[in-house]
């Protein structure tokens, strides 16, 4: 049996994936891609809850964390609906759920216009940011040089990921109208 040019085994010192029957000829290395973002998720996700368990707040998710943050950026009121999209999120009772633990926690409040609700970061919510962000610069940003040529690294696989991003959002519109 022939080995797949993709498998860790294979004699090029293998490429590392997590699922090596989803590689493609036509690209192995999205397979590589795929599983250094399983990994770097969770490791971002378990950053942003151990970040907001050092500023005093617990039992936190991932999206509570990426909606409190959101909602305190540019200290501008958001719509439920402007929240899910910027943050990609389609399920918007996810958010919904998450708007009100983060107000229940006293971290958000919302604001009638019109029919409308706009959610907004409290006093209370912003001193926790500005204290995730303390966090943040004490424990992670030492491990950065913040030279021009790591910057300039970081921006460009920024847009790699936002126009992946894309592509996945297309084939997963795609995959949903597919019968097999």
């Amino acid at each position: 049996m022939a080995k797949n040019p993709a498998s860790p085994a294979a004699p090029d010192g293998g490429r590392i994936v997590s699922s090596q029957h989803l590689v493609s000829p036509k690209s192995p290395e999205l397979s590589e891609f795929e599983y250094g973002m399983i990994v770097a998720w969770h490791a971002f996700a378990r950053w942003m809850l151990r970040c907001m368990n050092a500023t005093g707040i617990k039992d936190m998710a991932a999206i509570d964390v990426l909606v409190l943050h959101h909602v305190a950026h540019r200290d501008s009121d958001k719509r439920l609906a402007d929240i899910c999209f910027v943050l990609n999120v389609e399920d918007t009772h996810v958010v919904s759920y998450s708007l009100r633990k983060l107000a229940g926690l006293g971290l958000v409040q919302s604001k009638k216009q019109g029919k409308e609700a706009f959610f907004g970061v409290t006093e209370r919510g912003r001193e926790i940011c500005l204290a995730y962000r303390d966090v943040r610069e004490s424990c992670l940003m030492p491990g950065f040089t913040g030279s021009a040529e790591d910057n300039a690294q970081l921006g460009e696989l920024a847009r790699l990921l936002r126009t992946l991003s894309g592509r996945y959002d297309q084939a997963a519109r795609a995959a949903s109208t597919s019968v097999l």
